[in-house]
């Protein structure tokens, strides 16, 4: 992690995601008044108007997910919202909620997504605003948040508003991109502020602010480099994370580097959330145009590219000291750590509409991987790894059985192996290989993807995996997944190893199917050779 700079010694305070809301349902006044007493310096909350124009607190359109009701909230009018729920886990008004704040030093946050709450909301925060005055009592500190264009519409009705502005990329804005909306803070996903950023932006004389995060590595990494704002659904662990003063006026950044273990931990988090982005962007993005690089049958999409240049950004944010190797843009390892990213692999799958394809991502340090994310859109399965600390999917922790053979049983008789062609035409030696293990009464399968074939092996799918050429893009994070489920990795030689130097490579179960599988993978190799 770049070291803070005397400029990036700024202060973080945290932000409550819809109240403290780890606690109580999220945007209901329970919520609200927690974060409150917890002296949150900001509590975000999302609006919504019913069909009768009435202001509530709602982040989803539906009630499905908190509410279990197939209702969208446009279509509910305010006294059939009043029937869910009681006392002060129901849905709010706006109206209900602004009173909380008079006279109290925190922020209340209006988020929105769309423009239609927009106007209507301001127009609330204003009549609640100028109640307060004639009561003799400090109206309610309001900032906003969301949609561009809705946040350009409180700027029209309002010259005074104090707006976080939304960016979501990894470039800072420019003084023109603050023109106008002349916004106080600039408001990001999480995963995309690195230190340069950070700097720009104050530069520009705003703040920055960030969300959702919940992990305090990368919370302590965020003070570090002099972020202002972290929104949380987790606030007291971050509140204690942090220092007490991230829940009143800010705590200063961090001065000491961050640790191996730390960095190693952001990295795995930051990964399996590009994993997860991965899915999602592979699952609601058409494939659109399909080229072909070395020959006809070597596709390539704008999925792939757009991924690629999705995670370099990300990764150059989180890690700018460290190098990066992609499939689709290229690079080289210079010695340090460095990432290894196939954005889509089995591009032929998803250029003909077969649904196999993976995401494949590796952070190798002093030669080996230690950091590893397989995606499978498909299937919605995000698998990760490191060093030392299992594989899982999930909170599920992969655990490959010990084998206690029988030294008569062949371990691959009436088993399954995978493997994959080369390109489109088999390997040298493929053709022998599947011959003997059909002698063994053992199934071969070439699905397409030669890092979901290897990964395959640590979530039990068949007995082993040959693939006849090692590629680092694709095979890295897979090898090491396999490897801390408790399975075999064996490089062409029959070394244990999770980066061979050339030639193939080859994950099993366990030590006596992959010494099994070695020796058909040997043999055919060197019967394809005696051919000439």
């Amino acid at each position: 992690m770049t070291a803070p700079t005397e400029a990036r010694r700024a202060t973080t305070a945290l932000a409550a995601h819809r109240g403290d809301s780890s606690r109580f349902r999220e945007n209901t006044v329970a919520a609200i008044e927690s974060a409150l007493e917890a002296g949150a310096p900001t509590i975000e909350i999302d609006v919504r108007t019913t069909q009768d124009s009435e202001v509530i607190l709602l982040h989803d359109a539906t009630l499905e997910r908190l509410w279990g009701l197939d209702s969208r909230i446009a279509d509910l009018t305010w006294p059939e919202v009043c029937e869910l729920g009681g006392g002060d886990l129901r849905i709010p008004r706006l109206a209900d909620v602004l009173p909380l704040f008079e006279g109290s030093p925190s922020t209340l946050l209006i988020d929105m997504d769309s423009t239609g709450p927009a106007l209507a909301a301001q127009a609330v925060v204003a009549a609640c605003a100028a109640a307060a005055r004639e009561r003799g009592a400090s109206p309610a500190n309001v900032a906003w948040c969301g949609l561009l264009d809705a946040m350009r519409l409180i700027r029209e009705a309002d010259a005074d508003a104090a707006i976080w502005m939304p960016w979501a990329d990894s470039e800072p804005p420019t003084a023109a991109d603050l023109e106008g909306l002349a916004p106080s803070v600039v408001n990001l996903p999480h995963l995309v502020v690195g230190p340069a950023l950070v700097d720009a932006v104050h530069a520009l004389g705003a703040r920055v602010s960030c969300w959702t995060v919940d992990d305090v590595v990368q919370a302590r990494h965020l003070q570090a480099i002099g972020v202002d704002s972290i929104t949380t659904n987790r606030l007291q662990d971050l509140r204690d994370a942090l220092g007490d003063g991230a829940l009143a006026t800010g705590t200063p950044a961090a001065e000491a580097a961050e640790s191996p273990a730390d960095s190693r931990r952001r990295a795995r988090l930051v990964a399996s959330a590009l994993g997860s982005w991965a899915i999602e962007y592979v699952r609601t993005h058409p494939v659109g145009d399909v080229a072909t690089k070395k020959n006809p049958a070597d596709h390539v999409t704008e999925i792939d590219r757009a991924i690629e240049r999705g995670v370099r950004a990300v990764i150059g944010a989180q890690f700018p000291e460290h190098s990066f190797v992609g499939e689709e843009y290229g690079g080289s390892a210079d010695g340090g750590p460095c990432w290894y990213l196939d954005p889509v692999d089995g591009t032929a799958n998803l250029a003909n509409g077969v649904p196999w394809t993976s995401f494949s991502l590796a952070l190798v340090e002093g030669g080996v991987p230690v950091v590893a994310v397989v995606a499978d859109p498909w299937r919605g399965v995000v698998v990760e790894a490191q060093a030392g600390e299992g594989a899982w999917v999930g909170s599920r922790r992969l655990l490959l059985p010990e084998a206690d053979w029988d030294r008569s049983v062949d371990p691959l008789r009436g088993a399954i192996v995978s493997t994959e062609l080369a390109g489109h035409r088999p390997w040298h030696g493929m053709l022998d290989l599947v011959d003997a293990l059909a002698d063994r009464f053992c199934t071969t399968r070439i699905m397409g993807s030669g890092t979901l074939t290897l990964a395959g092996v640590a979530l039990g799918h068949g007995a082993g995996a040959v693939i006849g050429s090692f590629g680092a893009v694709d095979h890295l994070a897979a090898a090491l997944i396999v490897r801390e489920a408790g399975g075999v990795v064996l490089d062409e030689n029959g070394r244990d190893t999770l980066f061979p130097s050339w030639g193939g490579i080859l994950a099993a179960r366990d030590r006596r199917t992959a010494e099994a599988l070695f020796a058909l993978w040997r043999n055919g190799i060197a019967c394809d050779a005696s051919r000439g």
